[in-house]
């Protein structure tokens, strides 16, 4: 229960245990401390003294519920009436669930890190000094990803939805950035969930600049036609999806009679915003992309005629590497996710944003250090689809969040239609917009690692 967006906790009856009987509370008391017209701190409180007995399942009872309300004035401030639901976050027990969250996240990356440095740096060191040497013997020892170099910067197929997948999955980390920061300087709090879907709404429509001057300026680096198409793409790649999740939802939730539907008033706002504030930036900023896109001059121009791929193991396809990919990064952060599922559908509320901003980033820097691994891999047995392998490999993450939230569901009192088509509708759309920003951070960061050893190959 909330009132004025504040969490409200109580006890709604008691046990007997000597007697095995359970009463109801038909009363309750609500506490609230004001400073002047601002509501600070609110409790809930039943009256042992006033319950009715329910212990006989099968007999039916008229219960007749009645509430006071006891007002206090208090000097606390409204801006720091926050500030008692924070210190209940840090109790012992609370962070040392986040303690060890960030140990084991800390530990996951940092080794990854060394590994990536003591072994791949340190083999492609090797790599490049066998090429810079000039003798017989370092072309005898030449190894596999010099061998694709005409292959290597080959753009992909369906380069428009390439395109539009990293233009949508750039704008959304953005967002979540913006989100981040809103949160920090106190603009947006926990309880208050209506200002938080607001803000998710308005700041997806001025982010749609990024996501538009991104699609359509990559896009035309590599095609010199079809950036118009990425551009629509872009605007749709997420927000289809999730309208018509939100459709579906919205009609069950109307057809149970329940208040967790939107109003239609509302839904006609948000396409407001979409129709005449999202999308005409999306159009300007893809136009200013394109006109002053910059021109990609790849380290080696790709040949004529693709290089045929050798057979490769079953182990170097692209699902299991995605299960790979996906499987350290979403068990590092295995913790914090637990607490956002419980904040999303539980009884929790995380009042720390540093923490879940923290975690959030050691995500994407363990899926970029992997996506630099695994993509030197790839082009060491001469595979040079790298491309979209990263795009796949960097989300894999994402679907095994999902995974979780179906275990997640499992052991919660969930159940029925409604609840069920709510949890996994709207945990979908989360963890597709996951995918999109961790698949575009993996490709970023191996397109980025591509051209460094490719351009240092050309220097020597």
């Amino acid at each position: 229960m909330y009132y004025d967006d504040l969490p409200l906790w109580g006890f709604i009856g008691k046990t007997d245990g000597n007697k095995l009987k359970f009463y109801l509370f038909k009363h309750v008391n609500f506490d609230v401390l004001y400073n002047g017209d601002q509501v600070i701190e609110i409790n809930a409180l039943g009256d042992p003294n006033d319950a009715v007995d329910i212990t006989d399942d099968a007999a039916e009872l008229d219960v007749d519920f009645t509430y006071s309300v006891s007002w206090y004035e208090t000097s606390t401030v409204y801006q720091n009436r926050m500030a008692r639901y924070t210190r209940a976050s840090l109790l012992s027990v609370h962070k040392k669930i986040h303690w060890f969250s960030f140990v084991n996240s800390a530990v996951i990356l940092l080794l990854l890190m060394g590994l990536l440095i003591a072994f791949f740096f340190r083999r492609l060191r090797n790599d490049l000094r066998m090429s810079s040497s000039g003798d017989d013997e370092g072309e005898d020892k030449e190894v596999g990803w010099k061998y694709v170099h005409g292959d290597v910067f080959r753009h992909p197929q369906n380069m428009s939805l390439f395109c539009a997948f990293l233009a949508t999955g750039a704008q959304l980390l953005t967002m979540a950035f913006l989100l981040f920061v809103l949160a920090f300087v106190g603009t947006l709090y926990p309880y208050n969930r209506g200002a938080l879907c607001t803000a998710c709404v308005m700041v997806y429509a001025l982010t749609s600049v990024v996501g538009g001057y991104i699609s359509a300026s990559f896009h035309s680096q590599f095609e010199a036609t079809g950036w118009g198409k990425t551009v629509f793409l872009t605007g749709i790649l997420y927000l289809g999806p999730f309208f018509i999740t939100m459709s579906i939802l919205n009609t069950v939730a109307v057809s149970y009679g329940a208040t967790a539907g939107l109003p239609f008033g509302t839904i006609m706002v948000v396409l407001l915003i979409c129709v005449f504030l999202a999308f005409p930036l999306l159009i300007l900023s893809g136009i200013i992309g394109y006109t002053f896109r910059s021109e990609f001059q790849p380290p080696s121009a790709p040949k004529r005629h693709p290089r045929e791929i050798p057979k490769l193991g079953w182990y170097r396809k692209t699902l299991p590497q995605m299960l790979l990919a996906g499987l350290l990064p979403s068990s590092a952060v295995a913790l914090e996710l637990h607490s956002l599922y419980t904040t999303f559908w539980g009884y929790k509320i995380t009042t720390l944003p540093a923490i879940l901003f923290v975690s959030f980033v050691i995500l994407c820097l363990l899926t970029a250090i992997l996506s630099i691994g695994m993509t030197y891999i790839q082009l060491s047995v001469e595979d040079h689809q790298w491309w979209w392998r990263t795009v796949l490999r960097g989300g894999s993450p994402a679907i095994f969040m999902f995974l979780y939230s179906v275990y997640f569901f499992s052991r919660s009192s969930m159940s029925g239609i409604l609840q069920t088509s709510f949890f996994f509708g709207y945990t979908a759309c989360l963890c597709y917009g996951i995918f999109l920003i961790l698949g575009a951070v993996s490709f970023c960061a191996s397109f980025v690692f591509v051209c460094r050893i490719y351009r240092a190959v050309k220097n020597e």
